[in-house]
Parts: structure tokens; C-alpha cells; sequence
């Protein structure tokens, strides 16, 4: 088997061990004559694989049981209009601007029309850091962040501390670290960075904000909706269900999410470190307190694109894809989500390595 290191900012690579069950089982389910892809969403022989998916979730997320787990479609895009639709009051919202994906989430909330107002942003530096001491109203309908910025490659910390019901858009980083969950209120995320296959978004949300939604909202729109029917109102994606629940069982066989943190963190080291001792040739992105543990962004000295273009052409050569940076800021971009492996991390070291060594 010829499997390439896939540095791609998603869909992103899935661990070859829940590829090879999803395999295994793909034409016969565990002996049930027909391919879970087939079998209804209202049957037994799926609804074993739903529960233990949500419950997989709370277990190694430690979700709280005053919070509702809901697999949604539409992706993280879709939650950048259902959140103000859900949550907002009439009051003031408020923005952390630090990337594409926030701005993308006001311009929702400017097509409602409803009242917003942007408290913290780094557009003006490129979007290469997160702002510091971000303080939201206490009284806004919601606050509303997005806690890995992919294209940029800066990542909280820490998330902000507020009174209003905190929003974290988490599609790129959810399930890399145990979060704070008196911190957060509603927690979104697509699942094709970290959680498996493109098709479902996981929402997290504190029940009591379940019921704030407006009479008018359209029912596949509201959050209650899908709480009310465990996420069954209508078909759910069942296959990307079934891959997100053998990628939990993957994250547990680790030994949960601080055992992947930990590695999250060892690998985004050992390639930082490749980038601050290739004495200039490259030049990370991200200001070093706001450095990404998933997202990788970086130039070759003075953006040199036909260089960059290169070494993106020999990596691919080499076996590893994925390293052309985002159209909007160039240069190189490796994402090394949960499924990187430190092969994968080491291989492209050395071929960085190797190449300042020949181009310098």
C-alpha cells in the first residue's frame, strides 16, 4: 500500500486504522447482510452506531450532562447563520475577528441584520495573531469565536472570559485538547479536519439556550428541533456518523484527548522548530504566542513563490501533499491534524531541511 503523508487542510487524513475498519465492514456490517451506508436511520442496526457516537463524544470530550450533543448537516458554514438565528435576542452580538471563517460568520450575521459589532480583530497584521485581552459585554446575546483559524495558522490559548453565552466556532481544532466547558456555551465544528469524513457538524450547546429561539425560525433551523428528535428529525449523513464514531474509538485506543494533545504538541514542535532554526530561510506566519497546533502557515524567505512552488513540487514527489498555503496568503501551509503521524512530521523536516540546505 502506497499511502501518501496528507498535509491538507481538509477533508484532512483519517487514521489508516478506523479506514481499515470502515473496509472491513463496508459490504457486510458486522454480519448484517447490507453496508451501514443502506440500512435505515430508524433501525436498530443504527441506532447502536448513533448512540455510541454521541456517547463516545461526551466520554473522552467530557461534556457536561447540562450540555446536548447534536449531529447536524450544512457544515460549519450553516452554523454561521444558525447561531444568530438561534441565539440572538434583539440585543448586541459580538465578533472576535481573526480570520477568513469569522469574517465569513459576520457577514451571516449583517444578512439578518441583526445588531453586531467587531471587539477584537488582527485583519490589520494579516490575521497573525489573536487578539489580546478580548472583552466582550457581559450583556450581548452572544460572543462569538473561532478558536483555530486554518488559513492563518493561529490558535486561543485561552478562551476569552464572558457573562454572555460564549460561541466557538472549533472546526479545526475540536477533540486535539479538552477544552473549558464553563467557558463555552455552544461549540461547533465540521468533522473533516479531526473527526472523520466531510458531511457532519457536531454542535455542542447548553440545553437552557435550546428554547431561545424565535417562533418564525424554520424548524430544520433550529436547534430544538434536532435536540428534541436525537438528531433524527430527518436523515442524518449515517456513513460520516459511523467514521466519526470508529475516529472516537481511534482517539480512545491513544489514550484519549490529553494523550493526543500531548503528541498534537510534539509534533507542532518539532516542525516549528525546523522553521525557527533554518536560520531565516523560513518565516512562520503566525506570531509565536498565537501559533497554531494544527495549522502550519509559512513562507520561504522574502516569499519566495517560485521556490515555495518547488518545494511544494517535490514534497508531492516525495509523498507528502497538501503543502500549497491558502490562495489568499500563499506560501506553504502543512496541516497536522490528530491522524498526522510523526513519520509523516519527520519526513517533511528533513526535505525542509534538506532544501534551505540547497537553496540557501
Amino acid at each position: 500500500m502506497n499511502r501518501v503523508f496528507n498535509f491538507g487542510a481538509g477533508p484532512a487524513a483519517i487514521p489508516l486504522e478506523v479506514l481499515k475498519e470502515a473496509q472491513e465492514n463496508l459490504v457486510d456490517f458486522k454480519g448484517e447482510g447490507l453496508s451501514i451506508m443502506e440500512a435505515s436511520h430508524r433501525s436498530k442496526m443504527y441506532d447502536e452506531v448513533h448512540s455510541e457516537a454521541l456517547a463516545l463524544i461526551r466520554e473522552l470530550y467530557e461534556v457536561p450532562e447540562d450540555y446536548d450533543i447534536l449531529f447536524l448537516q450544512g457544515g460549519a458554514s450553516m452554523q454561521f447563520a444558525m447561531v444568530p438565528l438561534n441565539l440572538s435576542l434583539g440585543g448586541k452580538a459580538q465578533y472576535a475577528d481573526t480570520g477568513s471563517w469569522s469574517t465569513k460568520a459576520i457577514k451571516e450575521a449583517k444578512i439578518q441584520n441583526i445588531d453586531f459589532e467587531i471587539v477584537a480583530s488582527s485583519k490589520d497584521s494579516s490575521h497573525n495573531h489573536i487578539p489580546k485581552d478580548i472583552n466582550f459585554s457581559d450583556d450581548a446575546d452572544y460572543a462569538y469565536i473561532t478558536s483555530n483559524n486554518t488559513i492563518y495558522g493561529t490558535q486561543y490559548k485561552t478562551f476569552p472570559s464572558t457573562k454572555a453565552p460564549l460561541v466557538v466556532d472549533a472546526s479545526s481544532d475540536i477533540f486535539s485538547y479538552l477544552v473549558d466547558w464553563s467557558k463555552i456555551d455552544l461549540m461547533f465544528a465540521g468533522a473533516q479536519k479531526n473527526a472523520g469524513p466531510s458531511g457532519v457538524t457536531i454542535v455542542i450547546i447548553k440545553k437552557e439556550l435550546l428554547t431561545r429561539v424565535k417562533e418564525n425560525i424554520p424548524s430544520m433551523l433550529r436547534y430544538k428541533t434536532h435536540s428534541d428528535t436525537n438528531s433524527l428529525y430527518n436523515t442524518p449523513p449515517t456513513f460520516g456518523i459511523y467514521m466519526l464514531g470508529l475516529t472516537m474509538k481511534w482517539i480512545k485506543t491513544q489514550g484519549g484527548i490529553k494523550a493526543v494533545q500531548k503528541a498534537n504538541e510534539e509534533k507542532a514542535k518539532l516542525l516549528y522548530d525546523a522553521i525557527d532554526n533554518s536560520d531565516g530561510f523560513y518565516v512562520g506566519h503566525a506570531q509565536k504566542d498565537s501559533r497554531s497546533l494544527m495549522n502550519v502557515s509559512f513562507n520561504i524567505k522574502d516569499k519566495d513563490s517560485e521556490l515555495e512552488a518547488k518545494l511544494v513540487k517535490l514534497a508531492t514527489n516525495s509523498g507528502m501533499i497538501g503543502l500549497k498555503g491558502h490562495r489568499s496568503i500563499g506560501g506553504l501551509r502543512a496541516s497536522i491534524y490528530n491522524a498526522m503521524s510523526f513519520e509523516g512530521i519527520k519526513a517533511l523536516v528533513a526535505l525542509m531541511e534538506k532544501f534551505a540546505s540547497e537553496h540557501r
